[in-house]
């Protein structure tokens, strides 16, 4: 595997780290640089360290991870989606409250929940024996720049729209998941 494959990879696998970035960018009034490259940061981090650990750990326990890795991940991610949608819901004077920054347990669990798959593909490269400090930085970079532009798109459109856009992050967060357990299970191709 080339430099074209390891980026298509990273693009594959950051897409659901980019729909989350988004909705950590609906929150925020303006964008916030330090804010956005956390965010970015963890994400890129976690789409490089997981493909590792997945590497490290070869086939030994790809049946394990392979047959748990789609709960986890729904799980992950419906319980912060319906934390959104609730916040969405409060009253107009708990929408006053400024941006209360980045929340770094709610942040590392939106990381491992979106890089999940990641770890899958880490077992794989294993199997295929690829080099593979070249492409956990190429996957790692480039859920880094999705991830910065998933930040400003959502501030974009939360700034204007945000309770709507808080219910939408919220109901987008729950569809990931549902998405992501029903290819595993099968039912969607």
């Amino acid at each position: 595997m080339g430099f074209i494959e390891f980026f298509l990879t990273g693009i594959g696998l950051s897409m659901d780290a980019f729909a989350v970035a988004i909705c950590k960018g609906l929150g925020m009034r303006k964008v916030n640089y330090k804010q956005m490259l956390l965010i970015a940061l963890f994400f890129g981090g976690f789409q490089a360290l997981m493909p590792l650990t997945g590497y490290l750990l070869g086939s030994r326990f790809s049946g394990y991870i392979e047959r748990f890795d789609h709960w986890i991940a729904f799980v992950l991610l419906a319980l912060i989606g319906f934390n959104m949608i609730k916040e969405s819901r409060e009253e107009e004077e708990e929408e006053e409250k400024p941006y209360a920054g980045i929340n770094f347990k709610e942040l590392l669990i939106l990381a491992v929940a979106t890089s999940i798959d990641a770890l899958a593909v880490g077992v794989t490269f294993a199997f295929l024996q690829v080099n593979i400090v070249p492409a956990i930085t190429i996957i790692g970079c480039t859920t880094f720049v999705i991830s910065i532009a998933g930040v400003y798109v959502g501030n974009v459109f939360g700034s204007r729209y945000k309770s709507r856009a808080e219910l939408t992050g919220g109901i987008i967060l729950i569809l990931i998941g549902v998405k992501i357990l029903l290819e595993h299970l099968g039912v969607l191709g």
